[in-house]
């Protein structure tokens, strides 16, 4: 995961792997917007993953409840939150708890899920962060 500054704000790009992947799957349940009905991600973002490629994340590290930045909390079955924890991120101020794209999880502050900004992708190797014009490669 490597973190870029937009607008003053926190954008991560995290890069999935198939396990990271794998988790967000029988969720819905346990998710306070699972499908993304909130217009937190720009409409091609509106999918299981919320992203234009699956295997990358980019989101404004933002928790939705204070504006706290959440942190990384990757390890699944992590004791501090509890034995069905999958992965994803916390946001150590409140506690809210995001999955790896970045939706948020009942029973928390906060509200909706992650913001998603608008992207594309120029090439393979390189993102265009607050456009959506430049086309997918």
């Amino acid at each position: 995961m490597m973190v870029i500054e937009w607008r003053g704000k926190p954008v991560w790009i995290l890069r999935r792997t198939p396990e990271m992947l794998a988790t967000l799957k029988n969720l819905e349940s346990k998710l306070v917007d699972p499908r993304s009905q909130e217009p937190q991600q720009p409409q091609y973002a509106n999918n299981e993953h919320r992203s234009l490629k699956p295997e990358y994340l980019v989101a404004v590290g933002i928790c939705t409840h204070l504006g706290c930045s959440p942190t990384k909390a990757f390890e699944a079955g992590d004791l501090a939150l509890g034995a069905d924890w999958r992965g994803g991120f916390i946001c150590p101020c409140h506690g809210s708890t995001f999955d790896f794209a970045g939706r948020v999880f009942k029973d928390k502050p906060a509200p909706t899920n992650l913001e998603i900004p608008p992207h594309s992708y120029l090439t393979d190797s390189r993102l265009l962060i607050g456009s959506d014009t430049g086309g997918q490669a």
